[in-house]
């Protein structure tokens, strides 16, 4: 009988709606863990503004040596941008991808009815590769990838290597294998013909390791096009960090905008980070009114992601039933939010949920 440890989950709320989507994951995950009895040690972390406010940083030590022991950990939206200028008041998220090494940032779309997507039958994946590329608050060792010599001039390095392409160029084949066998890597060779060209290079060697997956490629304009035309076309798509970035927002927004573009973080080892994709929205902190799905899911993907990873049945049938009473609730009108062509609230939104499981 599989009688497998607790896992072992932090909860870090981070800012603004933060504070109120991540409770109401933690709520349906308590649930659903307890409708298939999978033990779960939970782990509130100081992490963000409060944890400035509090602690002095906004990701304390303590807080890092503390994930370092976990199994993942739900990361609610960083406001950084909104953090005041000390030294202290740093990204967490740049830190928490190199740290553990979360280089493929697994980031869906689905179409669901009556939300006001402007497609039907969207189902794809973007996987962004998550640590190198045009992001230069991570592609160092030490120091910026950007920088002005002069007044008159700014230079961004682009950092392209053969393992960051190569392994999540894997993630991606794997999950295109357990879907429907398609995969298309996204790319600018024929203008970064250095960059993209290794890129594409590394995807087309690992192709023969996957005679099942069907492969083709697409440049990023073109994507970027089609992916608004015809996004039933495509199933898992792999993509350089920018690229991904932008084309994962494009892509939510024909399915109802930001909150309902969930993610998760993985690497080659076993932990994972649910964070959704969109950001912290002070405009409407506090006011309960806030999408809770995308960070919902994230937690729902991050529970199946786990439970496949350890061999946990109980959390791959906790996550399905996670899953079940999302869609249900996405279904009723009464219960999601406005953003969705709904009349609830984050509130109603939960009980929802809660009733379908």
């Amino acid at each position: 009988m599989n009688n497998p440890a607790p896992l072992r989950i932090g909860i870090l709320n981070g800012d603004d709606i933060g504070h109120e989507i991540v409770p109401a994951s933690v709520e349906i995950s308590r649930a659903a863990a307890e409708m298939h009895s999978v033990a779960i040690d939970w782990h509130p972390l100081p992490i963000g503004r409060s944890a400035l406010d509090t602690h002095g940083h906004t990701l304390p030590p303590e807080t890092l040596e503390t994930l370092k022991r976990l199994d993942g950990w739900i990361l609610g939206p960083i406001g950084h941008r909104a953090y005041p200028k000390v030294p202290n008041a740093i990204n967490p998220h740049p830190i928490l991808r190199k740290e553990f090494n979360l280089f493929a940032n697994v980031r869906p779309t689905r179409s669901y009815p009556d939300i006001g997507c402007l497609h039907d039958n969207v189902d794809l994946v973007i996987v962004r590769e998550n640590n190198e590329g045009f992001q230069p608050d991570r592609n160092m060792v030490l120091g910026s990838g950007e920088f002005r010599p002069t007044d008159e001039v700014t230079l961004s390095v682009r950092v392209i290597t053969r393992t960051g392409s190569r392994r999540v160029a894997r993630a991606a084949y794997e999950l295109a294998r357990q879907r429907r066998k398609h995969l298309t890597y996204v790319h600018k060779d024929t203008v970064f013909k250095l960059g993209c060209g290794m890129f594409v290079e590394e995807c087309r060697k690992l192709a023969p390791e996957y005679p099942d997956v069907l492969v083709d490629d697409v440049i990023v304009d073109t994507f970027a096009m089609r992916l608004v035309r015809d996004p039933q076309t495509f199933d898992v798509v792999v993509t350089t960090n920018m690229f991904g970035d932008i084309l994962s927002d494009e892509a939510a927004g024909l399915v109802g905008g930001l909150g309902m573009a969930p993610g998760l973080c993985i690497g080659d080892g076993d932990v994972a980070m649910a964070q959704a994709t969109h950001g912290s929205a002070p405009d409407i902190a506090g006011k309960g009114i806030a999408n809770p799905y995308a960070m919902m899911d994230s937690t729902r993907m991050m529970f199946d992601w786990l439970g496949h990873k350890r061999g946990n049945d109980g959390a791959v049938r906790m996550a399905a039933s996670m899953s079940g009473a999302i869609t249900e609730a996405l279904a009723d009108a009464q219960a999601r939010t406005g953003d969705i062509r709904g009349k609830g609230n984050t509130a109603t939104m939960t009980a929802a949920v809660l009733r379908g499981l």
